[in-house]
């Protein structure tokens, strides 16, 4: 009796067809996969690019809200211009009060002067913050500690309401504190979407305030109050 084996297995069809359809499938995942891959650094790019604007501008407003002030203003210091070598860019320049140290190793007080400005060349362009603790009015050349609060920075204003009408420049010439001041940053253009922007406006209206007059009625005091403080202290 003869026996026959029956053979098994793929024939070259069958072979072919499975693995068209393997390289199929492989091809569409690889393609899902980069979409979320890509997607993923768009929002990631995006996240960063608005965290920074906001750092920036949380940083700018909380330095507005302490603002050193006093009775004379001559003591004070808020100066704003607009910067003619890079249009979109201001410089500002004012006093504030921060009970954080900015040097744990050296004596403070509280009063700091704090700048911003925005630093642009071919490679990059960044939203800088300069610190100067214990600052010198007398001083030409102000130091303190230089610090980059924001990356990738393309526009930088800085404006000023005076009751009527706003301004991109507020002189020192001034001696009077501005109501309003507004603060646009926004980012470079991103790959994807659009630019991070963000603006806030600080209302430094908070009490009477302080104006030339009352800064030489302030002056006109306390120098009756020395003299009078002199006389009493030759009274036996």
């Amino acid at each position: 009796m003869k026996i026959y084996l029956r053979k098994t297995g793929f024939t070259l069809v069958e072979a072919l067809v499975a693995s068209t359809i393997g390289s199929f499938i492989a091809l569409v995942a690889v393609g899902t996969l980069r979409t979320i891959t890509v997607s993923a650094e768009r929002v990631n790019s995006n996240i960063e690019a608005a965290s920074e604007v906001r750092f920036a501008s949380n940083m700018i407003s909380r330095d507005l809200v302490n603002l050193y002030r006093e009775q004379n203003v001559r003591n004070m210091k808020l100066v704003g211009m607009a910067d003619d070598s890079n249009p979109g860019s201001s410089f500002l320049t004012f006093y504030t009060v921060s009970r954080t140290k900015a040097r744990t190793d050296q004596p403070e007080a509280d009063v700091y002067e704090v700048e911003y400005f925005l630093k642009k060349n071919e490679e990059e362009s960044d939203l800088y913050r300069r610190l100067w603790p214990n600052p010198d009015p007398n001083d030409e050349n102000p130091g303190g500690i230089l610090s980059i609060i924001a990356e990738d920075i393309e526009f930088f204003q800085v404006r000023f309401f005076d009751g009527e009408e706003w301004s991109e420049e507020w002189p020192e010439e001034m001696e009077v504190v501005p109501q309003l001041i507004e603060v646009n940053i926004v980012g470079k253009q991103q790959k994807w979407g659009s630019p991070a922007m963000d603006s806030i406006m600080v209302n430094l209206v908070r009490s009477t305030g302080a104006t030339p007059e009352t800064a030489e009625s302030g002056e006109q005091s306390s120098g009756q109050q020395d003299n009078s403080g002199a006389q009493g202290s030759n009274q036996p």
